[in-house]
């Protein structure tokens, strides 16, 4: 069994994710490995950041780094996708360009920080489910029957780009086999990368709304009754935007969006409420049926 882990929130895990920390805490718990919180995390630089000012982005996540390295744990769980992106950019730049990491280094000193970034090793949950904790230990636990219908898995741009740990760069299928090992149906979704607008949906919002709308009327073609999702941003667009979308496009989606740590951590026998399946906005009536339906089955199953 895994050691445990130091975990990275990052921002959106503790505002319109927090539906995605309470199910990552939870089911992480139902499998028994410790999740330590960083103490003293900071913004990891991603988004406009990057998009601005990249010394002080790279220095942002060193900074999470050297603190993941003075906790004395090696290894840090990113579940943001934005997060694990930027960390493993950053461990990567600051090899690759000297330039780079003089800067940060030089950042990191007038902090008392050591240069860490190659001592880390950044870690998205998807991946240390399927790689350390294994799939048939996912199947042992399950305690509840899924009543929800078959769902499509939605990787986003970020977690599988460019770095391939979290999943292969093409055809990606690890949701998919956690999700079937714990009773949960899927149906191939040839979208399960195409980009959800990310940001566009506060700057160019019809561009954004478009992008959603795509995801959603495959989602809903293909007879999916959920999207099951790793990323926080792709969750709050689909599921914050869908009443609009409906107006606008004059389509009946009503789609609940899910973390992929909801319904596995539902699957294991968590708590609606301690998974944050209260908090969702689209297709509530479903989750309602869904959740307070649950059917108790032998742990093999």
């Amino acid at each position: 069994m895994a050691e445990g882990y130091v975990y990275f929130p990052g921002c959106s895990l503790k505002s319109t994710g927090v539906a995605y920390e309470e199910s990552l805490l939870t089911l992480f718990r139902l499998l028994d490995v410790k999740l330590q919180e960083l103490d003293d995390w900071n913004c990891c630089g991603a988004t406009s950041y990057m998009a601005i000012d990249e010394d002080s982005a790279f220095a942002l996540s060193a900074r999470n780094l050297a603190l993941v390295h003075k906790s004395g744990n090696s290894q840090v769980l990113a579940p943001c996708a934005a997060c694990y992106l930027v960390l493993r950019k950053t461990q990567d730049y600051v090899q690759r360009y000297p330039s780079i990491r003089a800067h940060v280094s030089s950042t990191l000193k007038a902090a008392n920080l050591p240069m860490a970034a190659d001592s880390v090793h950044t870690r998205h949950p998807l991946e240390v489910l399927y790689n350390d904790i294994g799939v048939n230990r996912i199947r042992s636990k399950v305690s509840r029957k899924w009543q929800g219908g078959p769902v499509v898995c939605y990787y986003g741009c970020q977690a599988v780009r460019p770095y391939y740990e979290v999943d292969k760069p093409v055809n990606q299928s690890r949701m998919e086999e956690l999700l079937d090992a714990a009773g949960i149906p899927t149906v191939n979704f040839a979208l399960k990368t195409k980009c959800c607008g990310g940001s566009l949906t506060g700057t160019i919002h019809s561009v954004g709304l478009r992008l959603n709308y795509i995801i959603l009327k495959e989602a809903a073609r293909k007879g999916a009754k959920a999207i099951v999702t790793l990323c926080p941003l792709c969750q709050f667009n689909l599921d914050a935007y869908q009443s609009e979308i409906r107006r606008r496009m004059k389509e009946n989606l009503d789609m609940p969006i899910f973390y992929f740590t909801q319904v596995l951590g539902w699957a294991l026998g968590g708590g609606t409420r301690e998974l944050g399946l209260h908090r969702a906005i689209s297709g509530t009536t479903l989750v309602k049926q869904w959740f307070s339906a649950a059917k108790e089955v032998a742990a093999h199953v």
